[in-house]
């Protein structure tokens, strides 16, 4: 009889080659996941998926004799302490048309507070022919104490939208900004807690 103990089992090499096998798969999927974040925001943009608008650094080179009609919508998160709302509510303009529209955050606070908009337009069809040339949601804002700001945004429709089959039927639709509070840059809470205090009307 051998003294060399008993040879492993079959299908206990078969079980440690599933485990392995599971391990990276786990693994894959994991890494998977982690990509999937900024392609699926390229991907929002790309495409305009969600109602994600576009961004153009220039001018389409006509404009239709075709107006639609463009609202504005305004939020914050719920722990988000400014006053934020659009300073017109509409807006009609033809397409390919430059539009300038303004919106207006209040800080009533006693502290200054940073914040991003994200942002949407609904239908969500119409966000990848709807294009930002500046936009106050491009930068993170800081607000004083007491502040109140407008901000512009310059945009217009691509004309392309007449020649989508989804979408040339769209007559109107919904801007709609959601300003999240975020950190404070550095050199704003490095700052005293007075400095910057009153009120812009």
């Amino acid at each position: 009889m051998s003294q060399d103990g008993p040879e492993p089992r079959p299908h206990n090499r078969s079980n440690t080659r599933v485990l392995m096998s599971l391990l990276a798969v786990i693994v894959v999927m994991g890494a998977g996941a982690w990509a999937a974040v900024p392609f699926y925001n390229w991907f929002c943009k790309t495409t305009g998926y969600g109602g994600t608008t576009s961004v153009a650094d220039k001018l389409p080179d006509h404009v239709l004799d075709r107006e639609i009609t463009v609202r504005f919508d305004a939020n914050v998160a719920r722990d988000m302490p400014w006053e934020f709302k659009p300073v017109q509510t509409e807006m009609k303009l033809k397409i390919g048309q430059n539009g300038l529209a303004f919106y207006e955050a209040y800080n009533p606070t006693d502290r200054p507070i940073a914040g991003t908009a994200s942002y949407n337009v609904s239908p969500d069809v119409a966000g990848y022919y709807f294009d930002k040339i500046q936009c106050f949601c491009f930068t993170e804002q800081v607000l004083q104490p007491g502040e109140r700001v407008q901000m512009p945004v310059s945009f217009f429709v691509d004309p392309g939208i007449v020649e989508d089959a989804d979408a040339k039927r769209i007559k109107s639709l919904t801007l709609s900004y959601t300003f999240y509070e975020t950190d404070l840059p550095e050199q704003h809470a490095s700052a005293s807690p007075d400095m910057g205090a009153g009120t812009v009307d």
